[in-house]
C-alpha cells in the first residue's frame, strides 16, 4: 500500500516549492503526457527505495490566494484523515502566526505523525529563529530551504522513518482490482451496493492494513475480482462531505491500488472540473479506465443521438486520451450493472496484451513509411523497427529511429492511434518511447 504524505500550512510559506522539491525527480520521468490540470498538487516521490505520494493540500482550494482560516482548517482535517505523514510547513522569516497556532492545535489532537518543517532557513542565523517553533508543541522542527534544497535530505529520512511497516495484504496477482471513483453523489456507494447485492457472496475479507481492509474479493455472476475500497464509503468522516476536492484526495489511494478505475459520472450534471481532476489522477497512475454515466434512468430523452452527443462531450473533455469505454447505467435500477463489470474485465485484459514483434513491424512499418515523421532541419527521420517492452504495467512500445530527439508529441500520438486502430487497447493507457536504434 502506498504511503501518502500531505503538505499543510498557511499560504505563502513555500508549500508548492517544497512539493516540487519532493516530487521533482520523478515528475519528469513518470509522466510523459502533456500536463494535466492539477499536476502541481499531486506527485510521487521516492527516497532510499521507499515510494510515496505527495499531496499539496493548498493547491486544491479554488481561491487559494485568499484562503480563509475555515478553508485551511478543512484542509488540515482532511490531511489528518487521509495521510500517513503530515508536513506542517511554517516560515522562519515570519515566525509563528495565529493561524499556525490554530493548525497546530488540530494536529496535536490528531493521531498522525506530524513533522514541523521550518522553511526559508536560508542561512545559519535563521536557524536560531527556528527554535520558537518548539512552541507549537509538535516536536523538533526540521530546518530546510525548499528553494535551495538544503535540509531536504534529512527531511526525507524523517518522513520515511515515520511510515508504518506495511503488513502487505496477500492478494492474488492474477485477480483484477477495480476501484470505483468519482465525485460525491455520483453514485459510487449505490454502484458498489448493486455489485454486492443483498445476497453477499463475498469470498474473502482480507485483514486490513492501515485502514480496515482495502480489498474485498467477490466471486459473482461469473466474475472474480477485488473491489478496492475507498475510505469514503466506509466511514463518513467528520469532515463535511460537500467539499469537492476531498473526493479527489480520497480517491488517490483507491486509484493507486487498483488496475482498472470505474469513474462514475452523474448523467444529470455532465463533466465538471472535479471529474477531470480524478481523471488526471487515473492517467498519471496509468490505470485502466471505464467511464460509467450513472443515473441514466433520470435522463428523459434517451435516443441514440442523445447518447452519441453525450459520449462525444465526454471524450472531448478527456482528450487526448479518448480510447476508453463509456457505459450508460443506473445503479438504482441496476440497469447494465453487469455490463460495467464485463467492460472493466475487458479493460483489465487489454492492459496485459502481448503483441509479437513480427506482427507489430508488419502492421506499423508500412504505415510509418506512408506517413513518415516530418523532416526537421532538413534531416530525414527514419523509424526502422518497433517492439513491445516486456513486463510493463501498461502496454509500452519502443520505436527505434535514427534521430529520436526530433520526433515530437503529435507524431507519437499518430503512432499511438495507429496501434489502437489495429489492436484492442480500449480503456488502457499505452506508452510510446522513441529510442536511438
Amino acid at each position: 500500500m502506498g504511503n501518502l504524505v500531505a503538505i499543510v500550512g498557511r499560504p505563502n510559506v513555500g508549500k508548492s516549492t517544497l512539493f516540487n522539491r519532493l516530487t521533482k525527480t520523478r515528475q519528469a520521468i513518470v509522466n510523459e503526457q502533456a500536463g494535466t490540470t492539477r499536476d502541481r498538487q499531486y506527485g510521487k516521490s521516492d527516497w532510499l527505495g521507499r515510494e510515496f505520494s505527495v499531496v499539496d493540500t493548498g493547491g486544491w482550494v479554488v481561491n487559494s490566494d485568499d484562503v480563509f482560516e475555515e478553508e485551511i482548517r478543512k484542509q488540515v482535517l482532511l490531511a489528518v484523515e487521509e495521510a500517513d505523514v503530515i508536513l506542517f510547513v511554517v516560515d522562519v522569516v515570519n515566525g509563528i502566526t495565529d493561524l499556525d497556532m490554530e493548525v497546530a492545535a488540530i494536529l496535536r489532537r490528531a493521531k498522525r505523525p506530524v513533522i514541523v518543517v521550518a522553511n526559508k532557513t536560508d542561512n545559519n542565523d535563521l536557524r536560531y529563529n527556528a527554535s520558537e517553533f518548539y512552541g507549537l508543541g509538535l516536536g523538533d522542527p526540521v530546518c530546510i530551504s525548499a528553494i535551495s534544497g538544503s535540509g531536504t535530505g534529512d527531511l526525507m529520512d524523517d518522513i520515511v522513518s515515520k511510515f508504518k511497516k506495511d503488513n502487505e495484504e496477500i492478494i492474488e496477482e492474477e485477480v483484477p482490482r477495480f476501484a470505483v471513483v468519482g465525485r460525491p453523489n455520483a453514485g459510487k456507494s449505490s454502484l458498489i451496493n448493486a455489485f454486492i447485492g443483498e445476497e453477499r457472496n463475498i469470498v474473502t475479507d482480507i485483514a486490513g492494513t492501515t485502514r480496515d481492509s482495502i480489498y474485498t474479493r467477490y466471486n459473482k455472476f461469473g466474475f472474480d475480482f477485488y473491489l478496492v475500497d475507498t475510505a469514503g464509503i466506509r466511514k463518513k468522516g467528520k469532515v463535511n462531505e460537500d467539499l469537492e476536492y476531498y473526493s479527489v484526495i480520497r480517491s488517490i489511494r483507491a486509484i493507486e491500488n487498483s488496475d482498472v478505475c470505474i469513474l462514475m459520472v452523474d448523467a444529470t450534471r455532465g463533466i465538471e472540473s472535479q471529474d477531470l481532476n480524478i481523471f488526471s489522477l487515473i492517467q498519471k497512475n496509468q490505470k485502466g479506465l471505464v467511464v460509467v454515466v450513472n443515473k441514466w434512468d433520470l435522463v428523459p430523452n434517451k435516443d441514440t443521438k442523445v447518447i452519441k452527443t453525450f459520449e462525444e462531450a465526454i471524450r472531448k473533455r478527456f482528450a487526448p486520451f479518448v480510447d476508453f469505454p463509456i457505459v450508460f447505467a443506473s445503479a438504482l435500477t441496476k440497469q447494465r450493472i453487469l455490463k460495467v463489470l464485463e467492460v472493466a474485465r475487458q479493460v483489465y485484459d487489454n492492459r496485459s496484451i502481448k503483441i509479437s514483434t513480427a506482427r507489430l513491424n508488419e502492421e506499423m512499418l508500412p504505415l510509418i513509411e506512408a506517413y513518415p515523421p516530418p523532416a526537421t532541419k532538413g534531416k530525414y527521420i527514419k523509424i526502422k523497427y518497433v517492439t513491445q517492452l516486456p513486463g510493463t504495467k501498461v502496454p509500452s512500445f519502443v520505436f527505434f529511429a535514427n534521430l529520436p530527439q526530433y520526433i515530437k508529441e503529435p507524431y507519437k500520438r499518430f503512432l499511438e492511434n495507429k496501434i489502437r486502430d489495429k489492436w484492442d487497447l480500449n480503456g488502457t493507457p499505452i506508452n510510446i518511447f522513441i529510442r536511438q536504434k
